[in-house]
């Protein structure tokens, strides 16, 4: 008796794009993935898919626009047109484009790009630390998504001398106003020195309102200075405040793989 092998996804054939394009090994080799003759060495080794599935024929043609394309799992993005700038937001600035009150804003450090570049998601006023700005809308819906949780690690100094228990009770959860909420991660980084403050890394996924400094606070050590130093896979590194560069392409793929596999359990909870 055979006994069948594991099943394996259909190629998708060409024509099944239905819309006329580019050559897929074209447009990877113009994204930077790699030259036009590996890219083709990708392609029939069934290491790239287009809108979920394995292509395999070097004839495949793809909208950049639209479609998306994936090398060994990672997302590739076809779209020269979109830009993607990590800021080390300063504090006193406020996460918007204008302000009616005159407060600084955004355009301070976005007037340099041609694209006009806007936040996903904000961090308070006085909060400073990485924030992103691109032109993607799409990606920018999917981030901001409630049902989405991405991952965010902030530095805190707060007032007084943080204790294991304060910790683990961070870790296993506090009431707010408006609902429970635990950190992912929670870890004492120094004690109380000169001056007595400490500094307490909080990892969370909610998006709820200033909901660090709360949590802080209501644990008996209200933040001084707060730093948000990673927003999903990108971390603020070395880069200095107020400074702005361009997500490599690994951060890139990293952050648009994480975003459409979001959207993909958003729209097939199944």
């Amino acid at each position: 008796m055979t006994v069948p092998g594991p099943l394996r996804p259909k190629p998708l054939h060409p024509d099944a794009l239905g819309v006329p394009g580019e050559r897929l090994q074209k447009v990877l080799a113009a994204a930077g993935v790699a030259s036009r003759r590996v890219a083709e060495e990708l392609i029939v080794a069934g290491r790239v898919r287009v809108n979920g599935q394995i292509v395999t024929t070097l004839g495949t043609r793809v909208n950049p626009e639209a479609d998306k394309v994936a090398v060994d799992g990672v997302a590739v993005q076809l779209d020269a047109s979109k830009r993607y700038v990590m800021l080390n937001k300063p504090t006193g600035v406020i996460s918007s484009s204008s302000d009616d009150k005159g407060r600084r804003d955004l355009t301070e450090f976005t007037g340099g790009y041609p694209e006009r570049l806007f936040n996903v998601g904000r961090l308070d006023y006085d909060t400073s630390g990485l924030l992103l700005l691109t032109n993607d809308g799409e990606l920018a819906q999917v981030l901001a998504h409630p049902s989405f949780g991405v991952s965010k690690t902030y530095l805190a100094k707060v007032r007084g001398e943080v204790t294991p228990q304060t910790i683990q009770l961070l870790k296993r959860g506090i009431e707010l106003e408006d609902g429970p909420i635990a950190a992912d991660a929670a870890k004492l980084v120094g004690g109380a020195g000169q001056g007595g403050a400490s500094l307490v890394e909080l990892t969370i996924h909610s998006g709820r309102n200033r909901v660090v400094r709360r949590m802080l606070d209501a644990v008996g050590h209200p933040v001084i200075e707060l730093v948000r130093r990673s927003f999903g896979p990108l971390h603020l590194g070395s880069l200095a405040s107020g400074a702005t560069r361009d997500l490599t392409k690994v951060e890139l793929g990293q952050l648009l793989t994480l975003a459409r596999s979001a959207e993909s359990d958003r729209k097939d909870p199944q």
